[in-house]
């Protein structure tokens, strides 16, 4: 069955997979976002909903002040023995802990830690055993993965920490994955950093805890040799594997979508993909096709048709408070947001959006690059409006300003250290109603005001300026909500609308 690339589109990067109960269930990286850890579930591996967090209390997951692209790293969800099992990193704290709940759609339970360094930690069952696996260094300082067994129920090692594998000798030896299949154990990891050398790799051992043995056709999985205008899908790696119930196997892993050629760049952040895996009578197994990854493919084993058409849309009358869809930045502070009938209230902080702090901020993923949104907003707030965020020193802010006496919209651009203001017009001073509007494509964010029925120009921006490439990190563009008052005044938000192009 031919299936579009990625099938989990927009920020929903390091995905990890597991089946239990005959479904399939999804969980990416969230970093300074809350809340955290979102997941998702199909019955086919390509037709997913998101149903909710792992992390929903701030008990689980300390986000105070953490730097953007920080925070939550990498989890990987197993499921065992009836239980379901999601372990992470908190990077800028250094501290691998796991969660876990016996009900997918309820709470998960408070995080019980692991005293071993490195990021990307993973679990892996076996005849009563639970090894826990991450990247580090070994006694010479030198890269490797890092595994040893833990009880699963205090998180407590019972071995000690052992170096079993240096990987195949790219950079940023990361991501490791350990399964056992017939006659082997594989362990998955990837290489050459979550970038344009970014690849996935694997070896093999017939004990767990090795020697492992490299796979001679490494990487198994990657597009660093593919140019953009052949194929602009970049970045692949941070696989996954899984298995149907007709022992057909499939592999999850992340990257990203590229515009240019010459001087690429990406915005949308890194995304899931879904590629098929064949196995070769000697026990090695091969990826994708002729090992890289495509926008259609035709992949052995998918049986459903696939259906994004609206999926990624917004719409007051279509996602509620409920939503786990929304998203918040660092520590969540519920009293800002007020879920009405069609309208969200949002109350204003001192704080900015250039701060590593808590704005009043209510977010959604940008999924497609060609999109348009309009909002309505009521407000006598210092500032507020909508922001194309992809960090502090990179946003674009489409706002309504209340300052000296007059009210005026304005376009404001930051990118880095450059901050200006693209274009402005002021309003009656008695105007409390305000109708925003932005479109995008590839190349451009375009910013209208729509007064009396006329759309006002406030100028335009260029999406590179939000890309990875020019930030760094390893988020993607949010569509926000924001209100910035010291006083505490108030936003209303109704007639929110934002339709993103179907693939």
């Amino acid at each position: 069955m031919l299936v579009q690339n990625p099938i989990v589109r927009g920020f929903w990067p390091d995905p990890s997979v597991c089946r239990a109960n005959g479904k399939y269930y999804l969980a990416c990286s969230s970093f300074q976002y809350f809340p955290g850890v979102p997941i998702f579930e199909s019955e086919d591996l390509v037709n997913w909903k998101m149903i909710g967090h792992c992390l929903t209390r701030q008990s689980q997951v300390n986000l105070h002040k953490v730097n953007s692209s920080g925070g939550v790293f990498a989890p990987t969800i197993r499921y065992n023995d009836g239980r379901f099992y999601m372990v992470t990193n908190n990077n800028t704290y250094q501290k691998n802990f796991y969660v876990y709940t016996d009900d997918i759609y309820g709470e998960w339970s408070e995080p019980i830690f692991v005293e071993q360094d490195g990021i990307d930690p993973s679990l892996f069952f076996e005849d009563g055993k639970c090894y826990f696996t991450s990247n580090g260094n070994a006694e010479d300082g030198k890269g490797a993965i890092m595994q040893c067994e833990i009880d699963v129920e205090t998180g407590k090692k019972l071995t000690p920490t052992t170096p079993v594998w240096r990987g195949n000798g790219g950079r940023y030896l990361e991501s490791p994955h350990l399964y056992h299949f017939g006659d082997w154990y594989y362990l998955m990891v990837a290489e050459g950093g979550t970038e344009y050398g970014h690849m996935v790799t694997y070896a093999r051992s017939k004990n767990p805890m090795g020697p492992f043995e490299s796979y001679p056709g490494n990487p198994v999985l990657t597009n660093r040799n593919i140019g953009g205008n052949e194929n602009r899908i970049q970045g692949i790696g941070h696989g996954d594997l899984v298995q149907d119930d007709e022992g057909n196997t499939f592999m999850v892993c992340l990257g990203f979508r590229q515009n240019g050629e010459w001087s690429p760049f990406h915005h949308l952040g890194r995304e899931t993909f879904l590629v098929g895996v064949n196995w070769r009578e000697d026990g090695w197994f091969e990826a994708g096709v002729n090992g890289s990854v495509y926008e259609e493919m035709d992949i052995p084993g998918i049986k459903a048709e696939q259906n994004m058409k609206g999926f990624y849309n917004v719409s007051l009358d279509t996602i509620d408070k409920d939503s786990p869809r929304w998203c918040y930045m660092r520590d969540y502070e519920p009293d800002r947001y007020v879920f009405g009938d069609h309208s969200i209230t949002l109350t204003g902080s001192e704080v900015t959006l250039e701060e590593e702090d808590i704005p009043t901020f209510l977010g959604i993923r940008q999924a497609e690059f060609e999109t348009e949104l309009t909002a309505t907003v009521k407000t006598d707030a210092a500032e507020a409006g909508i922001t194309f965020y992809m960090d502090e020193s990179q946003h674009y802010d489409l706002g309504i300003y209340h300052e000296d006496g007059e009210v005026k919209a304005k376009l404001r651009l930051r990118t880095g250290d450059a901050i200006g203001i693209a274009g402005e017009v002021t309003l009656p001073a008695d105007q409390d109603t305000f109708h925003l509007k932005v479109v995008s494509d590839h190349e451009w964010y375009y910013f209208y005001l729509v007064q009396d029925g006329a759309e006002i120009s406030l100028g335009k921006a260029r999406a590179k300026y939000l890309s990875t490439e020019v930030a760094g990190g390893f988020t993607g563009v949010l569509m926000a909500m924001y209100v910035i008052d010291a006083q505490g005044k108030k936003a209303e938000f109704t007639e929110l609308t934002w339709t993103q192009k179907d693939a």
